[in-house]
């Protein structure tokens, strides 16, 4: 039988977990909008994310992490901080699970020479060299 909640979620209440309730990766896979495998990236590369491991090296998230792991996403994705730079706010900050309002210091990508910029002025310099290199052969193959 389902039912609809005050949220207006719909489903048994079986199927439905409490807010302290541990979540599976793939539960906080789909939360968060991120594949799998970058929650196990961002596990390498913030110590203060260690979800629960029990047999067979299954991985539960508690509601902190999943908080940390959404303030990550949201510093990483909609705020533009790179990975180094969320590392340095969340060294600043030695409480697990919060996060210091950015500080200047952090490196962001928007603070970077345009990256775009940059990749395309390689771009076109390997395009030029592919044309020059196409010219040779060409030339070659007259002779």
């Amino acid at each position: 039988m389902a039912t609809t909640t005050a949220g207006g979620e719909t489903g048994s209440p079986r199927n439905r977990k409490s807010p302290e309730a541990f979540r599976t990766i793939s539960e906080v896979a789909g939360e968060l909008d991120v594949p799998q495998h970058v929650l196990r990236f961002w596990e390498s590369k913030f110590a203060q994310v260690r979800p629960l491991k029990r047999g067979g090296g299954r991985r539960y998230y508690r509601p902190e992490d999943v908080e940390l792991l959404r303030r990550i996403r949201s510093l990483l994705y909609e705020e533009g901080y790179t990975i180094k730079g969320v590392q340095k706010l969340l060294k600043e900050n030695g409480k697990r699970g919060e996060i210091a309002r950015p500080s200047k210091a952090a490196p962001r990508l928007a603070d970077r020479p345009s990256l775009a910029r940059t990749k395309t002025a390689a771009i076109e310099g390997a395009i030029e060299e592919l044309d020059g290199l196409r010219k040779l052969l060409r030339d070659a193959r007259r002779r």
